[in-house]
């Protein structure tokens, strides 16, 4: 039966619902029990009539009437007190009738303990009930959004499922948390939303992905999409059991350094569509275990709207890249590598954000996420957005952001990018472009705070998962423990000994000598953080030219002094990174567009340099993988490292030993860094015996010319250079010579 409701709205209230200006309008739509009855309210554009429902039932309780020409239909139902579950029956203009239950009929999803901890800053899952997630509430299916917009007028949700009307769908704040929510009937996977703000003050709407959204759609739309990331059945229980209980500072790691859209694509070309997750994982999980890699370092896989950026300016933090397929799909590659003991590092990239309209600036009105003051909030070199990490909710948007991908993807370990920029505020800022901190230095205390704070966190969730820091200072303590002062890092990339060695190595052999101090300093702190040696990708762009080409001298020479480069990593203590393309001697710079050059590994075409150097690579990694010198008691000085000889600037001959003494192993290592071959080499040595060459970088199936030392060297007992032993071998041009020690006795 109909029944007169024009007056159970006010006309302000009648106002606020058809201007949707309602924080909360929850409070004049749904359900409403008064002394005689309950009432019924919605709003529904383009409708022609609307009837309530018993949950579940076909039988009308009460025809909805429409105030004058407005969309607010309005019923009662006389005599009783109860508020129960109703579903509202629709007709369209268009003819079309849906029956759903009312989205203001429930209850909030979020409890007052997610609110408090966000609030807090220490809600550190609390990607499990802010975006958008498919759920059964109060018995119905449906997706529930929640969104952090605390100075925002009003927030929607729309979609196709709306007609992307911001009226149809408005949210409530709950309290003063800040948070936005609603829980909406029916909508499922795949489902396209956005959020329509009024932004703070100003009347302005705007369409914001969702900060906390898992899937996004390609350029130019940028809209979210509904996705549950519980779908994939993980296998890889054995490889998490492993990780949770490896010390990794004292266990091999070698780490591929890949960026997904270039490592391979379908075609040689730039307009080469890219390879899915699968296609990738078929092909990378054979050619790492072939070059015996431990680890795979993926460039950023979060979403990001310019491909140049190669995934450095983040639009969707918690979204997997779409070029390359679902979420799903990245869980199962993931899962594929370490079904094949590979583990999996992510780049990941707290420091700033871009200025699209679309993601995180000036999200509600207000300088949400970042910095209102440029001084503080923009990043000169990147034109980027720095995050205000003293915000309780920003820092609990990224911690739980680091969690979310060892939860969620499983991921072994996070190498946070540009760590430097973070630790201080006058980070490539000339004086007058810097705020100083409270106390009146240069450190950003907020976001040192929070890398500790990130650091705690991943370590006490997820034992065995690994942090890293780029970090291109002498900050110290990175990889200290925080309950001693520092920021608690398990690794920090070494850009020292990189910046160094790389120049070393650039130079003509004949002027070597003269800076031999340049390649063995490193030596004097390589002990004071535990340091991950990196050949990365930040060294072959931008005019850097590639690894080979750094290289002095004709193509033999470059190929020898490369090879070199290569044993010079990897006798020095620390984890080592290569990026790809480094492994068979890439002549052009990576280019993010293009896969890399795989074609020279055909001999018939480009010679034999190119493959010979990759078998190297495979062969030296396996060599590190066997042989515990040269990864256990990687951080000890006393126990792992010792120069034999460093002094030989003349002839540019180095020479050291690695050593674990849990297995009384030791390995020798010596160098000739110029292209002269020097027959009957001696030098001092203590420990007398013989020698075995086990690696030889000037060996024919390196492509070098074969010249060694017949399989190995046996000391002569005859005193030189302070030491109780001669060793005398023949060193090969441009060549590094590796043997195990078989002490007499």
């Amino acid at each position: 039966m109909k029944h007169d409701t024009t007056g159970i709205l006010s006309t302000e209230e009648i106002s606020c619902l058809l201007e949707n200006s309602l924080k909360d309008p929850f409070s004049l739509l749904g359900m409403h029990r008064d002394e005689t009855g309950v009432s019924v309210r919605t709003v529904q554009h383009r409708a022609v009539t609307v009837a309530v429902r018993k949950r579940g039932e076909t039988s009308i309780l009460c025809e909805l009437t429409r105030i004058d020409d407005t969309a607010i239909f309005t019923g009662y139902i006389p005599d009783t007190q109860d508020i129960f579950p109703y579903d509202l029956a629709i007709t369209y203009d268009t003819g079309y009738e849906f029956v759903t239950p009312d989205p203001y009929s429930f209850l909030p999803v979020l409890s007052e303990d997610d609110l408090y901890l966000f609030n807090q800053g220490n809600n550190n899952c609390i990607y499990e009930v802010m975006g958008a997630h498919t759920i059964t509430h109060e018995g119905v299916t449906g997706t529930q959004f929640a969104l952090w917009a605390p100075n925002a007028d009003r927030v929607s949700v729309v979609g196709n499922f709306n007609l992307w009307d911001g009226r149809q769908h408005p949210m409530r704040m709950l309290g003063a948390s800040g948070i936005w929510e609603i829980f909406i009937p029916y909508i499922g996977e795949d489902t396209v939303y956005k959020y329509e703000i009024r932004k703070c003050g100003t009347g302005h709407l705007t369409l914001k992905t969702d900060p906390y959204g898992y899937r996004q759609e390609p350029f130019p739309n940028h809209g979210s999409i509904v996705s549950s990331l519980d779908r994939h059945e993980w296998q890889d229980e054995l490889w998490l059991e492993k990780r949770a209980e490896t010390d990794w500072t004292n266990a091999p790691m070698l780490i591929y350094e890949l960026h997904l859209g270039s490592w391979k694509k379908n075609g040689p070309d730039e307009e080469a569509d890219y390879c899915t997750y699968q296609e990738i994982g078929r092909a990378l999980v054979p050619y790492l275990k072939e070059m015996n890699y431990t680890h795979v370092e993926f460039m950023p896989v979060q979403e990001h709207p310019f491909v140049p950026s190669w995934g450095y300016q983040v639009g969707g933090f918690y979204a997997v890249n779409h070029r390359f397929g679902t979420p799903q799909d990245f869980q199962e590659l993931v899962d594929y590598l370490h079904q094949n003991d590979i583990g999996v590092i992510l780049d990941w990239v707290p420091g700033h954000f871009p200025k699209d309209e679309h993601v995180l600036s000036y999200f509600d009105g207000t300088h949400l996420y970042e910095h209102q003051d440029p001084r503080e909030g923009f990043h000169t070199d990147w034109g980027t957005l720095i995050f205000n990490f003293g915000r309780n909710e920003v820092r609990n948007f990224l911690v739980s952001n680091a969690l979310f991908w060892i939860d969620k993807f499983h991921i072994d370990g996070l190498r946070i990018d540009a760590v430097a920029s973070m630790l201080y505020r006058n980070y490539s800022r000339e004086e007058g472009e810097w705020i100083p901190n409270h106390y009146g230095g240069v450190e950003n205390l907020e976001a040192i705070d929070f890398l500790r704070k990130t650091n705690d966190a991943v370590h006490a969730y997820h034992p065995g998962v690994l942090t890293i820091a780029e970090e291109s200072t002498a900050f110290p303590g990175v990889t200290a423990p925080t309950n001693q002062g520092g920021l608690g890092f398990d690794f920090k990339w070494n850009m020292g000994w990189m910046h160094d060695t790389l120049e070393y190595f650039e130079k003509d052999p004949i002027h070597r000598k003269f800076h031999q101090g340049d390649l063995t300093y490193c030596l004097w702190y390589a002990f004071s953080e535990k340091f991950m040696l990196v050949l990365s990708h930040d060294e072959v762009v931008h005019g850097k030219k590639s690894l080979l080409e750094k290289m002095p001298g004709d193509d033999w020479q470059k190929f020898a002094n490369l090879r070199m480069l290569y044993g010079w990593m990897y006798g020095h203590p620390g984890k080592k990174l290569l990026f790809m393309g480094g492994e068979f001697g890439m002549r052009n710079e990576w280019y993010e567009k293009r896969e890399i050059d795989w074609w020279l590994l055909d001999e018939s075409t480009c010679g034999i340099f190119h493959s010979r150097l990759q078998r190297m690579v495979a062969d030296l990694n396996q060599l590190y993988l066997s042989h515990s010198s040269l990864w256990n008691y990687d951080y000890s000085h006393e126990k792992n490292f010792q120069w034999v000889d460093y002094q030989d600037r003349d002839h540019c001959v180095l020479s050291f030993t690695r050593g674990n003494p849990d297995l009384d192993e030791k390995l020798l290592f010596v160098f000739n860094l110029t292209p002269v071959v020097r027959h009957g080499y001696t030098f001092g040595i203590d420990e007398a015996g013989y020698y075995e060459e086990i690696f030889n970088s000037n060996a024919e199936i390196y492509g070098g010319e074969g010249m060694g030392n017949f399989n190995g060297v046996t000391t002569e007992p005859t005193p030189i250079h302070g030491r109780s032993n001669t060793f005398r071998l023949d060193l090969p041009p441009l060549a590094f010579l590796i043997f195990k020690i078989h002490r007499e006795g």
